[in-house]
């Protein structure tokens, strides 16, 4: 079993961050950096098929654990990611049962299943078949998104589809389902967040969050409320913030 699945299962806590920049390179150097997992992001950058595929493998051989948050809850989309060698999927916008059965089918092969069946980098091109079918039941991953307010009304149910590993709560579309876009004090939202809270509390699922801000303290706060499966910020934040720090305290330093 996969150090991420038998962390979640174990209900540990893992650390993993979005890549939104095409180049190999940022893959790398976030892999080797030390992250339990890296998602490709699909829905919020214009990284084509061809480069999620190279990202995935750069991730993978550097250690850490493939993800790709996809555009949406498209068996089409899904079915590519997997077949490019993610080893599980982070799907956007699942707001009740049947979106959560969707996305957990259009990973898997029949019976269990939607997904067609191919032969490409994640079968060993052909090679491997046989292994990856046993690897696909025993170790593939899915997470949906809690960004709507119609999700938190449901995600009892939703948690308790089998197959879904987790969820990330997405607080900007979060909040902007309930009227108050980036305002996370406000109190629908933190209404909100409580009721995920309470919820995943009585769940298996690892009960996961995107942190958006570069801050490890932001991030502890979240261990504390009891999510498990946390998002630190994204490349191009972490590059930004460490830009802007240190020209800002060079700059001091100057006058």
């Amino acid at each position: 079993m996969s150090s991420l699945k038998r962390a979640i299962q174990r209900r540990r806590v893992t650390i993993g961050s979005w890549i939104t920049l095409a180049h190999p390179a940022i893959a790398e150097i976030m892999a080797k950096a030390g992250f339990d997992w890296l998602a490709v992001d699909l829905e919020h950058s214009v990284i084509t098929i061809r480069e999620a595929e190279e990202l995935i493998r750069v991730i993978a051989l550097c250690g850490a654990t493939p993800l790709a948050r996809v555009a949406a809850n498209d068996p089409v989309e899904i079915k590519r990611v997997m077949d490019a060698g993610a080893h599980g999927v982070i799907v956007p916008m699942v707001n009740n049962r049947q979106d959560a059965e969707r996305a957990v089918a259009a990973v898997r092969y029949p019976p269990a299943g939607t997904r067609g069946v191919g032969l490409a980098r994640a079968q060993g091109y052909g090679a491997g078949f046989e292994d990856y079918v046993a690897w696909l039941q025993r170790e593939s991953l899915v997470f949906v998104q809690v960004e709507h307010i119609r999700a938190v009304e449901r995600l009892g149910e939703i948690l308790s589809v089998e197959g879904v590993d987790g969820f990330v709560v997405g607080p900007y579309d979060l909040s902007g389902s309930l009227g108050v876009p980036g305002q996370f004090d406000h109190p629908k939202v933190t209404q909100a967040l409580a009721e995920i809270r309470r919820v995943a509390k009585r769940s298996r699922a690892a009960a996961g969050y995107h942190v958006i801000p570069p801050q490890p303290a932001a991030v502890m706060h979240k261990v504390k409320e009891g999510y498990r499966f946390i998002a630190f910020s994204l490349d191009t934040l972490l590059l930004g913030t460490a830009c802007r720090d240190g020209l800002r305290d060079l700059k001091d330093r100057l006058r």
